[in-house]
């Protein structure tokens, strides 16, 4: 193919300048992350005890997504769904589950997040004084739709700060980037970024691997403990 040039006349630098602030402009307002269907499996510990982890994300139509996490073991089962609204790249939660038994144990909660009202309330086995309501803002999110953002921000290279809206309570979270590590995923070695957030006594690391929409490796730990232990082992 042949390539032609042609001379174009100097413009004023008014323009020029008009033209870089319209292109940093669709920049700034450019969709964010796609979402797209995904499913993983994982290798899960908790407490000590081995189980299977999944991680999915389904289309629900309307631009809305549902993203589970569950555990199996012998004796815990544990699974926890948001359904989220993207707009424009704009993630929001709409509603979630929490479902567990461990042994005898049963827990069984649901959230709504209520953007026409702007407010989120829980139901279910909650206690009252975290029933909400809760006053919602933008960018809010819940705990599980944190992996996904960790993710995404990870590959964008921007800040992990977040506002949690979960439990009947609104919280800051702030995640920093502690190196690089190598992981294991779909057979084959990818190198991953290592986040990790600490709470007083307890502690949360996730391990990011580019063109993964979810981590590859999540460590929850209390007192210097494993609690729970999700380690990808392949994806469809």
């Amino acid at each position: 193919m042949m390539s032609m040039s042609m001379h174009v006349p100097n413009k004023p630098a008014s323009f020029r300048k008009r033209m870089l602030a319209a292109t940093l402009l669709a920049l700034a307002t450019a969709p964010a992350w796609a979402v797209t269907p995904f499913s993983a499996d994982y290798q899960a510990s908790y407490m000590g005890l081995q189980g299977n982890g999944k991680m999915t994300l389904e289309a629900q139509g309307a631009n809305r997504w549902k993203y589970t996490l569950s555990i199996t073991s012998n004796v815990a089962q544990l699974s926890q769904s948001t359904v989220f609204e993207d707009r424009d790249g704009q993630w929001r939660p709409l509603s979630s589950t929490d479902r567990s038994l461990l042994l005898i144990k049963k827990v069984d909660k649901d959230a709504n997040y209520d953007w026409s009202k702007g407010v989120a309330t829980w139901s279910g086995d909650v206690k009252a004084d975290r029933a909400g309501p809760v006053k919602l803002q933008k960018g809010d999110m819940d705990a599980l739709m944190i992996n996904l953002a960790l993710a995404r921000d990870v590959a964008a290279g921007k800040p992990l700060n977040y506002r949690m809206v979960e439990d009947g309570r609104a919280k800051q979270l702030s995640y920093q980037v502690a190196g690089k590590e190598a992981i294991t995923v779909d057979g084959k070695s990818q190198q991953a970024t290592k986040v990790v957030r600490t709470d007083g006594n307890k502690q949360t690391i996730a391990w990011v691997v580019e063109g993964l929409p979810v981590p590859a490796r999540l460590l929850q730990k209390k007192d210097g403990k494993d609690e729970i232990d999700l380690r990808i082992k392949s994806t469809r």
